[in-house]
C-alpha cells in the first residue's frame, strides 16, 4: 500500500478501505446512481425538492473525454455515475479511458497538448504535483470558491479534505478520503478491559499495562517510514502547533528553520520517548507493511499506524473474532482534538481540455452526498464528501471513522505532497530515531539541510 500512496507520494485511501491495489467489496446501493433512479432521485430525471433545475447538467453537447484509473476500487461506480450524466445529455458524445495502466498510455497525449477534459489522478504512473508544474492542469481557484452540486450544496462545504493549493491556487479536487490512523483490536481491549486512548497521556499509561502483559503496544512498518509518519509524527507536529495544519504545509513548502521549530521538536520527542520506554517492538524496524499488519492481527502488538484501507487489504487473514477498531490520533494532549492526517486521490481539467464547462460539470454533478454513499458501498472506501453512513452497507470501519470525520473534535490536516529527497532524508532519519541511533536534534538537523539544498 505505502509504494503507491505514501503520505507524502501519498495519498485516498480506504477503510473497509483500500487504495488502489486493493479489493472492491462489490456491494450495490440500492438507490445509488446507476440504478433506477437518476441523479435527480427520480425516476424520470426530473429536479427533486433539493435540486434546483439550473443546477442539473442538462443538454450538454458535443466530445467529452473522461480519464480514470482502474485500480482496488475498481470502475462499477465509475460506469455508474458517467451513464446517469450520459442519461441526462444524449447528445453529449462521452468517451471514457480507463484502465489500470491508463497514465502511462495516456501520457504522450498529455505531452503532446491532446489531453482528456476531465482526468482521475490516482495509480501508478501519476503525480498531481508534476502535472502542475508541467502547467497541464486549469486553475480552478476562482471557480471552486463558490461551485455547487446538483443539491445546491457548495463543493468546499461538503468535502471533509480541502483541495490542496500550489502558490496560491488550486488545481485539483481531492475525489478519494483516506486518512492515517492508529488500530486495534477492540475484541482484544474488551477481553482485557483496556480503554481506548483519547490522548498522548492515557496512550501512554495504556502501553505500560499492555507490556506488561507480555504484548508489543505499537508496531510500525519500519521499511516504509509513510506508516509512522503519517500514524503518529505528523497529527503530534499538529497538535503541538496547537491544532493548526499550517505547519505541515510550512514543512510541504521547506521553509527555512520549519524543521527545527518547537512543534516538530515536541512531537520528535514523543517519538523519542515511546521509543525509550520500550513501546515500539523491537522487530519493527526490518519488516514491510504486510508483516506488521500480521504481528498486528496475531496479537503480537496491540496498536499499528496505517491507512484506512488496512481491514480490507487484510481481510483474508483477519481471525473471525478480530474486530477492527480506529481512532485518528493518540499524540494529542489531554483535551485535545484529534487530528486524522489524510491521502487523496484528485479530480482535475485539463488546461488543454476541448469541452472545459463540461469537464466542470461533471465534477459538480458526481460531488454529491448520494454519490459519496454509492462509493462507500461500491469500493469499501471513502469519497471526499461528508455523508451519514449508519444506514448504509458500509463497512464497520468506514462508518466508525466518518463518525469522527464528522465530528467537530477532530481536525483534518491539510493534503501536503512532500518532495520527494526530502522526504526520504525525513524517513530515514524517523527510522534512525527509532532504533535510537540518532536525537531530536539530529533529526532535525539531517531534514533542515536536506530542505536547504532543494531551496538552493
Amino acid at each position: 500500500m505505502t509504494m503507491k500512496k505514501g503520505i507524502l507520494v501519498m495519498l485516498v485511501t480506504a477503510l473497509v478501505f483500500l487504495l488502489a491495489a486493493c479489493g472492491t467489496n462489490g456491494n450495490d446501493n440500492n438507490k445509488s446512481p446507476g440504478t433506477s433512479e437518476s441523479a435527480s432521485g427520480s425516476p424520470d430525471g426530473s429536479t427533486s425538492a433539493s435540486n434546483s433545475p439550473e443546477a442539473i447538467p442538462t443538454g450538454l453537447k458535443g466530445d467529452f473525454e473522461i480519464q480514470y484509473f482502474v485500480g482496488g476500487y475498481g470502475d462499477a461506480w465509475w460506469k455508474d455515475v458517467i451513464d446517469q450524466f450520459q442519461k441526462l445529455n444524449p447528445e453529449l458524445n462521452i468517451k471514457q479511458s480507463a484502465g489500470p495502466k491508463i497514465n502511462d498510455q495516456m501520457k504522450p497525449r498529455w505531452i503532446q497538448g491532446n489531453p482528456p477534459d476531465v482526468v482521475y489522478i490516482d495509480g501508478s504512473g501519476s503525480n498531481p504535483r508534476q502535472m502542475v508544474e508541467d502547467d497541464q492542469l486549469l486553475d480552478l481557484t476562482d471557480w471552486i470558491a463558490d461551485a455547487k452540486n446538483i443539491d445546491g450544496e457548495k463543493l468546499l462545504d461538503v468535502m471533509i479534505a480541502k483541495p490542496d493549493e500550489y502558490n496560491g491556487s488550486i488545481y485539483n479536487i481531492p475525489l478519494v478520503f483516506g486518512s492515517y490512523g492508529t488500530f486495534y483490536d477492540q475484541a482484544l481491549f474488551e477481553k482485557n478491559g483496556w480503554e481506548v486512548p483519547q490522548d498522548y497521556e492515557s496512550f501512554l499509561a495504556l502501553s505500560d499495562k499492555i507490556k506488561a502483559s507480555g504484548i508489543s503496544p505499537y508496531v510500525h512498518a519500519g521499511i516504509y517510514p509513510d506508516y509512522i509518519l503519517g500514524g503518529f509524527l505528523y497529527p503530534a507536529i499538529i497538535s503541538a502547533n496547537g491544532d493548526d495544519g499550517q505547519i505541515l504545509k510550512d514543512m510541504g513548502d521547506m521553509k527555512e528553520g520549519v524543521f527545527k521549530s518547537e512543534p516538530v521538536m515536541k512531537a520528535l520527542n514523543q517519538l523519542k520517548e515511546i521509543t525509550d520506554k520500550g513501546y515500539i517492538d523491537p522487530g519493527a524496524v526490518a519488516i514491510n507493511h504486510t508483516d506488521s499488519q500480521m504481528m498486528f492481527l496475531q496479537h503480537k502488538a496491540a496498536f499499528i499506524p496505517n491507512g484506512l484501507w488496512l481491514e480490507s487489504e487484510m481481510k483474508k487473514d483477519a481471525p473471525a473474532d478480530f474486530k477492527y477498531g480506529f481512532v485518528p490520533s493518540i499524540t494529542q494532549a489531554k483535551g485535545g482534538k484529534f487530528v486524522a492526517l489524510p491521502y487523496t486521490s484528485t479530480m482535475a481539467v485539463a488546461k488543454k481540455a476541448k469541452n472545459p464547462e463540461t469537464a466542470k460539470a461533471f465534477i459538480q454533478f458526481i460531488f454529491t452526498k448520494q454519490a459519496s454513499l454509492s462509493w462507500a458501498e461500491k469500493t469499501g472506501a471513502l469519497m471526499n464528501v461528508k455523508v451519514d453512513l449508519e444506514s448504509s452497507s458500509a463497512g464497520d470501519t468506514a462508518k466508525n471513522a466518518m463518525k469522527y470525520y464528522n465530528s467537530d473534535n477532530t481536525i483534518v490536516a491539510p493534503v501536503v505532497v512532500f518532495n520527494a529527497d526530502v522526504f526520504k532524508v525525513m524517513g530515514d532519519a524517523t527510522i534512525a530515531l527509532t532504533m535510537k541511533k540518532i536525537t531530536p536534534e539530529e533529526w532535525a538537523d539531517r531534514v533542515e539541510k536536506a530542505a536547504a539544498k532543494v531551496r538552493k
